[in-house]
């Protein structure tokens, strides 16, 4: 018999992949540079040529059956021990290569991160806006997600609504900074006082309570800014990492768990995460991968574009009458829909081949998000397109 639960999931299709997969069957009919998809947030600027030069240095260069022989199931120690390096550098951190756990994926990094400090029964705490796949990684661990509601006024923390969901029951806090979908950044005085909270709280009952940091967008931030380290704030951190946004490989599956040397247990949770990856069948991300990333560790593919896209679509957003928190970071905006319904504004916006996605997914109601991951071009193009959108649906 065929597992019931997975079965269940099939009719709980990702709404961001369904809008994607229209997008795509749109293109086909009309031209994909006539639709105007800002479903999928999928880096549209290229890796940078010291990546694609590392990787053909290695294949051309190293012993093949070294290179495509297995990683040790705790990582590559050279790899590791660079990252922590890089971390250490740019954050005043202190990790060792064994605070370091490769994965495929910033999604690889939750699955382990969740399953290393939770047990099945235990309450995961996140904050709307959301990413709606948190659901599957924290029930796949046997945990259960709590929703905490969102501070609409600025996509930081709802301290009130924090403070209120708290309970014995919850063993992690899960946060997303800059946020996927908002576009938000955590600032320093949001970390700052999430923390002593959880400090608290940790004293008052008497257990550990682990914050998860979802970092891949950690590197796209806007304004001359700076993402504040999150586990430099508080000690029982797990920061999960992609190399997805920031060297633009989402294809590649690469990151990693990093866990605070000043975490409880920090020496047993990579060794861990390996025997958590024998559970799963995780078994590593692949050998070149992590030896690619490591050779340019401290190097991005040329961001600036995110910028360029965010200003001119806040700019056209705000004139035209949204109402939208300026985003910090990430390639994503969250404007409020213009009806209740973000469902029914989305579908609207779809005749005119705009391809939005409606709001409620990610944990709050009444707005969208805008992946503007896409040519600059495309972006100046869809103004005009929108503009006539707004004016001929809602008279604006």
């Amino acid at each position: 018999m065929i597992n019931e639960t997975y079965k269940a999931m099939l009719g709980g299709k990702s709404v961001i992949r369904t809008l994607s997969e229209y997008a795509t069957a749109k293109g086909t009919e009309i031209g994909y540079d006539n639709v105007f998809d800002y479903s999928l947030g999928n880096p549209s600027v290229p890796c940078p040529s010291s990546f694609t030069k590392a990787m053909i240095d290695m294949y051309e260069t190293a012993d093949p059956v070294a290179l495509h022989g297995y990683s040790p199931s705790l990582g590559n120690p050279e790899a590791c021990r660079t990252i922590a390096e890089s971390l250490n550098r740019r954050f005043g951190m202190d990790y060792t290569a064994g605070h370091i756990f490769p994965t495929t994926g910033a999604a690889g990094a939750l699955a382990h991160a969740l399953r290393a400090v939770t047990k099945p029964g235990d309450e995961v705490l996140t904050f709307a806006p959301y990413f709606p796949e948190y659901h599957p990684y924290v029930e796949g661990a046997g945990a259960r997600l709590t929703v905490v509601p969102a501070d609409i006024e600025s996509f930081q923390i709802n301290f009130a609504a924090f403070e209120a969901a708290l309970n014995p029951e919850v063993a992690v806090v899960l946060i997303n900074t800059p946020n996927n979908p908002s576009g938000a950044v955590y600032s320093a005085e949001t970390l700052d006082r999430l923390a002593g909270i959880l400090r608290a709280k940790q004293a008052e009952y008497g257990h550990d309570i682990f914050l998860i940091s979802d970092e891949p967008y950690r590197e796209i931030v806007f304004d001359g800014g700076t993402q504040p380290y999150p586990a430099k704030f508080y000690d029982n951190t797990l920061t999960c990492y992609s190399w997805s946004k920031s060297l633009s490989l989402p294809g590649e599956r690469i990151g990693y768990v990093a866990v605070n040397p000043r975490a409880t247990d920090a020496e047993l949770i990579v060794p861990m995460c390996g025997q958590i990856s024998r559970g799963t069948g995780h078994n590593c991300p692949s050998s070149s991968m992590q030896l690619a990333v490591a050779k340019i560790i401290d190097e991005t593919s040329d961001l600036s574009v995110y910028e360029t896209n965010m200003n001119l679509l806040y700019d056209a957003l705000t004139s035209i009458g949204f109402d939208v928190v300026r985003p910090g970071g990430t390639f994503y905006i969250f404007p409020k829909a213009l009806e209740a319904d973000a469902n029914a504004f989305c579908m609207k916006a779809k005749e005119y081949d705009l391809i939005l996605v409606p709001s409620d997914s990610f944990g709050v109601s009444g707005y969208f998000r805008m992946a503007y991951c896409i040519d600059t071009d495309k972006v100046k193009r869809s103004i005009p397109v929108l503009e006539r959108f707004v004016r001929e649906e809602y008279g604006l």
